[in-house]
């Protein structure tokens, strides 16, 4: 029994990390973010709803500097301050911001986010048990070696993520009359608008795919769809 007693620790640790974050999450969100109330973003997220043959999609504004879109684990959309501010300043156009609102409705309706927190708390009891077993019979380098394997592991299943939450905005953009060239255009914005430093970062190492991979994605989505035609 004592043998199994590191695993089920970190189980333990897990369930009350998982619990805990999604509450420190939401809590998080509750207050620091107001709904968005833009009439041409408004537009466009009724096109979306009426695709998705819903009466409206609920968009926030999470009160943060850094640009970026995020869903929640009790499946709110939020787009932060800074990438609004980017939307205002003319440096992203509304279908583009539209795109970021999709690809997190993705997120929602595929179950990335729930399982994400799940994830996050999971990797992390991972992370516990195998530093504990590592360390006994590489003491100094366990700690260090588990950390680096369940790094690799979180980084692989955000990337698939990302594709499965690209293909649904594509499709629903398209669905919706938006279009996929506002989804590819912002993509090519990006790093220069997040001051991401991502190209010089081996793919396998990063948790979203690299730009050129995600818009070739879309457009053999888009031939794909083409010879259904």
């Amino acid at each position: 029994m004592l043998k199994f007693t590191p695993i089920l620790l970190a189980i333990l640790y897990a369930l009350v990390m998982y619990r805990f974050s999604a509450w420190r999450t939401a809590r998080e969100l509750d207050a620091r973010s107001t709904e968005l109330a833009d009439p041409k973003l408004k537009a466009l997220t009724n096109k979306m709803a009426e695709a998705l043959e819903l009466p409206r999609i609920n968009v926030h504004i999470y009160e943060i500097d850094p640009v970026n879109g995020l869903a929640a684990p009790d499946g709110r959309i939020f787009i932060t301050r800074g990438f609004f501010e980017k939307y205002r300043n003319g440096e992203v156009t509304g279908p583009e911001l539209a795109s970021v609102i999709a690809h997190e409705l993705g997120h929602v309706a595929l179950g990335h986010s729930r399982r994400r927190m799940i994830d996050f708390s999971g990797q992390n009891a991972l992370r516990t048990a195998l530093a504990m077993v590592l360390s006994r019979f590489i003491p100094g380098l366990g700690v260090w070696i588990a950390n680096a394997l369940t790094s690799l592991l979180a980084a692989r299943i955000s990337r698939k993520d990302e594709y499965e939450a690209d293909a649904y905005a594509s499709a629903l953009l398209t669905k919706s009359g938006i279009g996929t060239a506002p989804q590819k255009t912002l993509f090519n914005k990006l790093e220069a608008l997040t001051k991401s430093r991502a190209g010089a970062v081996p793919a396998w190492m990063m948790s979203h795919p690299k730009t050129a991979e995600r818009i070739k994605a879309i457009e053999k989505l888009e031939a794909d769809w083409a010879a259904l035609k």
